[in-house]
Protein backbone atom coordinates (compact mmCIF):
# COMPACT_ATOMS: atom_id res chain seq x y z
CA UNK A 1 0.00 0.00 0.00
CA UNK A 2 1.18 3.55 -0.75
CA UNK A 3 2.15 6.11 1.89
CA UNK A 4 -0.46 6.44 4.66
CA UNK A 5 -0.02 9.60 6.74
CA UNK A 6 -1.33 9.53 10.30
CA UNK A 7 -4.24 11.91 10.86
CA UNK A 8 -6.17 13.41 13.77
CA UNK A 9 -9.72 14.58 12.96
CA UNK A 10 -10.92 17.67 14.83
CA UNK A 11 -14.58 18.62 14.42
CA UNK A 12 -17.32 19.17 17.00
CA UNK A 13 -19.91 17.15 15.05
CA UNK A 14 -19.79 13.37 15.54
CA UNK A 15 -21.55 12.72 12.23
CA UNK A 16 -19.10 14.91 10.33
CA UNK A 17 -16.12 13.08 11.81
CA UNK A 18 -17.71 9.73 11.04
CA UNK A 19 -18.43 10.83 7.49
CA UNK A 20 -14.91 12.13 6.90
CA UNK A 21 -13.41 8.95 8.36
CA UNK A 22 -15.58 6.85 6.06
CA UNK A 23 -14.62 8.94 3.02
CA UNK A 24 -10.92 8.64 3.85
CA UNK A 25 -11.19 4.87 4.23
CA UNK A 26 -7.88 3.08 4.60
CA UNK A 27 -5.96 5.56 2.45
CA UNK A 28 -4.79 7.42 5.57
CA UNK A 29 -4.47 6.22 9.16
CA UNK A 30 -6.83 8.09 11.51
CA UNK A 31 -5.19 7.78 14.94
CA UNK A 32 -7.54 9.97 17.01
CA UNK A 33 -10.52 12.31 16.97
CA UNK A 34 -11.45 15.37 19.01
CA UNK A 35 -14.46 17.64 19.37
CA UNK A 36 -13.11 20.75 21.14
CA UNK A 37 -9.93 22.76 21.61
CA UNK A 38 -8.70 21.17 24.85
CA UNK A 39 -9.38 17.62 23.70
CA UNK A 40 -7.77 18.34 20.34
CA UNK A 41 -4.57 19.71 21.84
CA UNK A 42 -4.28 16.74 24.20
CA UNK A 43 -4.71 14.09 21.51
CA UNK A 44 -2.42 15.88 19.06
CA UNK A 45 0.31 16.12 21.68
CA UNK A 46 -0.21 12.46 22.57
CA UNK A 47 -0.24 11.07 19.03
CA UNK A 48 1.95 13.60 17.11
CA UNK A 49 0.21 12.86 13.78
CA UNK A 50 1.54 13.77 10.36
CA UNK A 51 -1.55 15.91 9.69
CA UNK A 52 -4.36 17.41 11.76
CA UNK A 53 -7.58 17.81 9.77
CA UNK A 54 -9.04 20.77 11.60
CA UNK A 55 -12.37 22.59 11.64
CA UNK A 56 -11.96 26.34 12.10
CA UNK A 57 -14.90 26.81 14.48
CA UNK A 58 -15.12 24.75 17.68
CA UNK A 59 -17.36 25.12 20.74
CA UNK A 60 -14.52 26.23 23.00
CA UNK A 61 -12.50 28.30 20.52
CA UNK A 62 -11.09 28.18 17.02
CA UNK A 63 -8.78 26.13 14.88
CA UNK A 64 -6.21 28.89 15.29
CA UNK A 65 -6.38 28.36 19.06
CA UNK A 66 -5.60 24.66 18.59
CA UNK A 67 -2.61 25.43 16.38
CA UNK A 68 -1.20 28.00 18.81
CA UNK A 69 -1.56 25.64 21.78
CA UNK A 70 0.08 22.73 19.95
CA UNK A 71 2.98 24.95 18.85
CA UNK A 72 3.41 26.11 22.46
CA UNK A 73 3.59 22.47 23.55
CA UNK A 74 6.47 21.90 21.11
CA UNK A 75 4.75 19.27 18.97
CA UNK A 76 5.55 19.24 15.25
CA UNK A 77 2.66 18.44 12.96
CA UNK A 78 0.99 19.92 9.89
CA UNK A 79 -2.49 21.40 9.96
CA UNK A 80 -5.03 21.28 7.13
CA UNK A 81 -8.21 23.25 7.76
CA UNK A 82 -11.44 21.56 6.62
CA UNK A 83 -14.50 23.77 7.00
CA UNK A 84 -17.88 24.66 5.57
CA UNK A 85 -16.77 28.29 5.78
CA UNK A 86 -15.14 30.02 2.83
CA UNK A 87 -14.97 33.36 4.63
CA UNK A 88 -11.73 35.25 3.93
CA UNK A 89 -11.41 36.05 7.65
CA UNK A 90 -11.57 32.36 8.58
CA UNK A 91 -9.09 31.39 5.89
CA UNK A 92 -6.56 34.08 6.78
CA UNK A 93 -6.79 33.59 10.56
CA UNK A 94 -6.01 29.88 10.43
CA UNK A 95 -3.24 30.30 7.84
CA UNK A 96 -1.64 33.06 9.90
CA UNK A 97 -1.76 30.69 12.88
CA UNK A 98 0.32 28.18 10.94
CA UNK A 99 -2.01 25.89 8.94
CA UNK A 100 -0.49 24.50 5.74
CA UNK A 101 -3.74 24.61 3.81
CA UNK A 102 -7.48 25.19 3.78
CA UNK A 103 -10.15 23.22 1.92
CA UNK A 104 -13.93 23.31 2.16
CA UNK A 105 -16.18 20.38 3.01
CA UNK A 106 -17.44 20.36 -0.58
CA UNK A 107 -14.14 18.70 -1.53
CA UNK A 108 -14.31 15.21 -3.04
CA UNK A 109 -12.82 12.34 -1.04
CA UNK A 110 -10.01 11.62 -3.53
CA UNK A 111 -9.02 15.29 -3.51
CA UNK A 112 -9.10 15.37 0.29
CA UNK A 113 -6.81 12.35 0.55
CA UNK A 114 -4.44 13.91 -1.99
CA UNK A 115 -4.49 17.19 -0.02
CA UNK A 116 -3.66 15.39 3.24
CA UNK A 117 -0.72 13.61 1.62
CA UNK A 118 0.58 16.82 0.07
CA UNK A 119 0.38 18.66 3.39
CA UNK A 120 2.12 15.75 5.13
CA UNK A 121 4.93 16.09 2.58
CA UNK A 122 5.30 19.81 3.26
CA UNK A 123 3.20 21.39 0.49
CA UNK A 124 0.56 24.07 0.94
CA UNK A 125 -2.94 23.22 -0.34
CA UNK A 126 -5.98 25.44 -0.90
CA UNK A 127 -9.35 25.09 -2.55
CA UNK A 128 -9.05 27.14 -5.79
CA UNK A 129 -11.02 30.26 -4.85
CA UNK A 130 -9.51 30.37 -1.35
CA UNK A 131 -5.94 30.67 -2.61
CA UNK A 132 -6.72 34.18 -3.83
CA UNK A 133 -7.69 35.28 -0.32
CA UNK A 134 -4.31 34.19 1.00
CA UNK A 135 -2.35 35.80 -1.82
CA UNK A 136 -4.25 39.08 -1.46
CA UNK A 137 -3.93 39.15 2.33
CA UNK A 138 -0.24 38.43 2.43
CA UNK A 139 0.70 40.60 -0.54
CA UNK A 140 -0.99 43.59 1.13
CA UNK A 141 0.55 43.01 4.54
CA UNK A 142 4.04 41.81 3.69
CA UNK A 143 5.47 45.22 2.96
CA UNK A 144 8.22 45.26 5.58
CA UNK A 145 11.65 44.98 3.93
CA UNK A 146 14.19 42.28 4.72
CA UNK A 147 16.01 42.99 7.95
CA UNK A 148 19.70 43.08 8.70
CA UNK A 149 19.11 40.46 11.41
CA UNK A 150 19.33 37.82 8.66
CA UNK A 151 22.97 38.75 8.15
CA UNK A 152 23.73 37.30 11.58
CA UNK A 153 22.85 33.82 10.33
CA UNK A 154 25.31 31.46 8.72
CA UNK A 155 24.42 30.08 5.26
CA UNK A 156 23.27 26.79 6.82
CA UNK A 157 21.22 28.61 9.46
CA UNK A 158 19.52 30.59 6.70
CA UNK A 159 18.59 27.34 4.95
CA UNK A 160 17.17 25.91 8.17
CA UNK A 161 15.37 29.18 8.96
CA UNK A 162 13.59 29.23 5.60
CA UNK A 163 12.50 25.61 5.87
CA UNK A 164 11.30 26.12 9.45
CA UNK A 165 9.35 29.20 8.36
CA UNK A 166 7.71 27.16 5.58
CA UNK A 167 6.46 24.68 8.16
CA UNK A 168 8.75 21.72 7.57
CA UNK A 169 9.29 19.31 10.47
CA UNK A 170 12.81 18.74 11.79
CA UNK A 171 12.97 15.27 10.26
CA UNK A 172 12.02 16.65 6.84
CA UNK A 173 14.61 19.44 7.10
CA UNK A 174 17.23 16.87 8.07
CA UNK A 175 16.36 14.77 5.03
CA UNK A 176 16.37 17.72 2.63
CA UNK A 177 19.70 19.09 3.88
CA UNK A 178 21.31 15.67 4.46
CA UNK A 179 22.10 16.45 8.10
CA UNK A 180 21.02 14.86 11.38
CA UNK A 181 17.89 15.87 13.27
CA UNK A 182 20.14 16.86 16.18
CA UNK A 183 22.03 19.25 13.90
CA UNK A 184 18.73 20.73 12.71
CA UNK A 185 17.71 21.30 16.33
CA UNK A 186 21.04 23.03 17.03
CA UNK A 187 20.66 25.32 14.01
CA UNK A 188 17.01 26.04 14.88
CA UNK A 189 17.97 27.09 18.41
CA UNK A 190 20.69 29.33 17.04
CA UNK A 191 18.28 30.93 14.56
CA UNK A 192 15.72 31.73 17.25
CA UNK A 193 18.40 33.06 19.59
CA UNK A 194 20.03 35.31 16.98
CA UNK A 195 16.69 36.64 15.75
CA UNK A 196 15.46 37.08 19.34
CA UNK A 197 12.37 34.95 18.71
CA UNK A 198 10.86 32.43 21.09
CA UNK A 199 9.01 29.96 18.87
CA UNK A 200 8.57 28.63 15.35
CA UNK A 201 5.23 30.46 15.18
CA UNK A 202 7.02 33.78 15.79
CA UNK A 203 9.63 32.81 13.21
CA UNK A 204 6.95 32.12 10.59
CA UNK A 205 5.35 35.52 11.17
CA UNK A 206 8.75 37.25 11.21
CA UNK A 207 9.81 35.64 7.93
CA UNK A 208 6.45 36.29 6.27
CA UNK A 209 6.55 39.99 7.13
CA UNK A 210 9.97 40.23 5.50
CA UNK A 211 9.02 38.22 2.42
CA UNK A 212 11.99 35.88 2.81
CA UNK A 213 10.17 32.54 2.51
Amino acid sequence: MSYQPTVVLVDDHDLVRAGVRAELGDRVRVVAEAADVVEAVDVIVETAPDVVLLDVHLPSGTGADVIAAVVDRGVETSFLALSVSDSPDDVISVIRAGARGYVTKAIKSDELVASIIRVAEGDAVFSPRLAGFVIDAFSSSLSEPAHDDVDQLSPREKEVMRLLARGYAYKEIARRLSISIKTVETHASAVLRKLQLSSRHELQNWAARRRIV
